[in-house]
């Protein structure tokens, strides 16, 4: 494969910071590159100087002759006074643009329902955004240089971008860089990984799921010191290998090396003892709709909903983009009254939301960080431990000398964190959550997710991160065309979902921006078990979750009777002998439900 971007020695500073120092890498033919950083550490940047947007400091960058490099910026150059479609396909006459498939192909699945003579001016951020890739994604590119492409997209849209880019060219043509924070989108798409962290870039092979091992292997043989980092990376893999990433992600794991990695990582939730924030009692009732019905004027956003949550749930949301996920949320908190029927709402609950506009940091504008804390307790008690709020933020990524920053000097990233802090400092015992995920580096995202497995409320959340989705909620519900369906398979199933309703509208009569996106444009990568009827999938995948469980309640099982062990008097060699052979036997258990996780997830995968 003949290399087609080079860069020797490359550095690059900012006035007050040193972002890269001596970097050589290079973009080869066939190349598929996640870039993957903690917020700050120049990810953004080394897209911009592969792609020839921005000259470094030191060093040079070499392009193959006649290469053309296309690039999304997370600030786009469009014009506001055009309309969308000069913006999309410029001067290029209707039947040219219109009479090939993959345009219209795009149109429809990034743009189909924004008006095509509107104002760009007149669009919202997320519209715009859409425009931009669309324009993009329409041009022929030799490399195509993508910063965070997946903002502002459903996780509908995120399946067909995905799609689209691995059919884009042939496995060993063109090249792709994609800086972005969806984890899914990451294993889907990508064949290796750059490390992004202080001032220097790390290779990785494979997707997400094989950096994330490579890393934890590598943090193992060096002995870094980074034990914090380290577990959460270990916590995250015990959590790939045994859910659904393993059984269909690519490239697909050692499972024998990962079983040994995660061997002493406890299960995610363990419900016999769980590290926690303390939280407010919590009754049976927690919030109960009845036949509620929410209209924007001649639209109906939720039809006659009935539906009930009770204490511990963790639910999740699914809909498209406008579908009323932030409506549901707003209804259930009690803010929004409802067109018709009733919310209630039980006496013991304590509400905080996440919400996507950062509210909660509003009265806080001109305070520093510790300003901010300093309207908290001075300590909590999390399992033994006590903890001030400075010290719970420094665990979500803050450091010490941020903590007189002002809250509007703030990153986006530092802002969503704290905002996730001051909400769990409230002490609720429901969590609604907005698109929690935003603005957060996958470093960050799986500290919070580590946070969130530990709190033992009630958790409701809605967001178009796939993996964040699948992670952190228990049972997920589609809200599609005003009505919530229950969908045991999660994700796939609400994807299916759509489908199915966009073919039976195609044969009643499509319309003109639907047509596009439900008649075979959006291409599935192709899901585990496709030699399966879907009934004998659904089937296994009920039988493998029970094993799934099985598994965590015996692991704990073997814990226990090991603490229990530790605890014995060494001289009673008799006790001794018969917990062992408790051990013994419990552990054979484990190993017996490990193989049947194994077949199942063989007989998934096809």
């Amino acid at each position: 494969m003949s290399v087609l971007i080079g860069c020797e020695g490359i550095g690059f500073e900012y006035p007050t910071k040193s972002v890269f120092d001596g970097v050589t890498l290079g973009v080869a033919e066939g190349d598929r590159i996640g870039i993957v950083g903690r917020n700050g550490d120049g990810k953004s940047t080394l897209l911009r100087i592969l792609a020839g947007r921005l000259e470094p400091d030191a060093g040079s960058v070499t392009f193959r002759r006649g290469l053309t490099v296309g690039l999304l910026s997370q600030n786009d150059e469009l014009d506001d006074d055009a309309t969308v479609g000069k913006q999309v396909v410029g001067d290029a006459p209707e039947h040219e643009w219109a009479g090939d498939a993959r345009v219209r192909d795009i149109i429809a699945a990034l743009i189909g329902d924004i008006d095509w003579d509107a104002r760009v001016g007149d669009l919202s951020g997320g519209q715009r955004r859409r425009v931009d890739l669309a324009r993009l994604l329409i041009g022929d590119w030799d490399v195509l240089a993508l910063d965070e492409p997946t903002n502002h997209l459903d996780m509908r849209a995120i399946r067909w971008l995905a799609s689209h880019l691995k059919s884009r060219w042939a496995s060993n043509a063109g090249a792709l860089m994609v800086v972005t924070h969806d984890r899914w989108f990451l294993d889907e798409v990508c064949l290796g990984m750059w490390e992004v962290h202080d001032g220097t870039v790390d290779p990785f092979e494979g997707g997400y799921s094989a950096y994330i091992q490579q890393r934890v292997e590598r943090d193992r043989q060096a002995q870094v010191v980074e034990e914090r980092r380290q577990n959460l990376a270990r916590k995250e893999l015990a959590w790939l290998s045994r859910g659904a990433q393993a059984r269909s992600t690519k490239p697909k794991f050692r499972v024998e090396a990962a079983r040994a990695l995660i061997a002493d990582v406890p299960p995610m939730r363990n419900e016999l003892e769980l590290r926690r924030l303390a939280v407010s009692r919590l009754g049976k009732q927690v919030v109960e709709l009845k036949g509620v019905t929410e209209r924007f004027g001649d639209r109906v956003v939720i039809d006659d909903l009935t539906w009930a949550i009770g204490p511990g749930d963790r639910y999740g949301i699914l809909g498209e983009n406008g579908a009323g996920k932030t409506t549901l949320l707003r209804i259930i908190q009690g803010s929004l009254k409802p067109t018709r029927g009733t919310v209630k709402i039980g006496a013991t609950v304590r509400f905080a939301v996440l919400s996507q506009r950062l509210d909660e940091l509003m009265e806080h504008t001109g305070e520093t960080v510790m300003e901010v804390l300093k309207g908290y307790k001075t300590r909590y008690r999390i399992g033994d431990k006590e903890y001030s709020p400075a010290q719970l933020l420094e665990s979500l990524g803050f450091d010490p000398r941020e903590m007189w920053t002002r809250v509007e000097e703030l990153s986006g990233g530092q802002k969503r964190r704290l905002q996730l802090m001051l909400v769990l400092l409230t002490e609720p015992n429901v969590v609604l959550l907005d698109e929690p995920g935003n603005d957060m580096d996958t470093d960050i995202l799986a500290v919070m997710e580590e946070l969130l497995d530990g709190w033992p409320g009630t958790l409701v959340m809605g967001t178009h991160d796939r993996y964040l989705m699948e992670r952190v909620t228990d049972d997920q519900f589609a809200l599609i065309d005003g009505h919530l369906r229950h969908c045991p398979r999660g994700v796939d199933e609400f994807l299916e979902l759509l489908d199915e309703r966009d073919r039976a509208r195609q044969a009643a009569g499509p319309s003109v921006a639907g047509a596009g996106v439900a008649g075979g444009g959006v291409r599935d990568g192709g899901s585990a078990g496709a030699s399966l009827t879907r009934q004998e999938e659904y089937a296994l995948r009920k039988q493998l979750a029970s094993v799934e469980r099985k598994l965590e309640k015996q692991r704990a099982a073997v814990e226990a009777l090991r603490a229990e062990m530790d605890r014995t008097d060494p001289s009673d060699f008799v006790k001794l002998g018969e917990q062992q052979a408790q051990v013994d036997a419990a552990q054979g258990e484990v190993d017996e439900l490990e193989e049947q996780w194994l077949e199942l997830g063989e007989r998934l995968e096809g």
